[in-house]
């Protein structure tokens, strides 16, 4: 009877021991989290946006000749294409922006015309002026970046 119950109490370790064991096996499994795909939209900008950075572009290489006592000769850009060119999503062509168009784009070409007599720093700062004009009433965002292409 000795040896039955040194058995079963043998028997009744090993199995607490298994049943302990494959518990702890169980805390360890952890679930992974699941992963969401996330897709980004990539920014376009409106044909009036890419317009808009090209006209900046030219202008910034413009102040650079002013500076260097260089008189501009040639307008690169079509102008026109500021009456065509698609705005930005929620935009759209107020009157307000239909009185600064032709206004910058007469001041944007005086910037070039050699038969002027104002000096061709005062008809540059005059074109960038029309340009911040416009923009404290129609899109405000870019005016500091314009500001930086007054000529001082």
């Amino acid at each position: 009877m000795a040896f039955y119950l040194k058995n079963k109490y043998i028997c009744f370790l090993f199995l607490s021991l298994f049943i302990l064991s494959s518990c702890k096996n169980e805390e360890k499994i952890t679930e992974e989290p699941i992963k969401k795909n996330v897709e980004y939209e990539m920014y376009q900008r409106s044909e009036m946006a890419g317009f808009m950075n090209a006209m900046y572009a030219y202008n910034v290489q413009l102040k650079a000749q002013i500076i260097a006592g260089e008189t501009p000769s040639a307008l690169p850009l079509d102008l026109m294409k500021l009456h065509s060119a698609e705005m930005s999503k929620g935009t759209s062509r107020t009157k307000n922006w239909q009185s600064f168009v032709n206004v910058f784009i007469e001041s944007q070409q005086a910037v070039v015309d050699t038969i002027s007599n104002l000096e061709v720093k005062e008809r540059y700062n005059a074109a960038i002026s029309n340009c911040l004009n416009c923009h404290k009433t129609e899109c405000v965002g870019p005016i500091p970046k314009i500001k930086r292409l007054l000529i001082q």
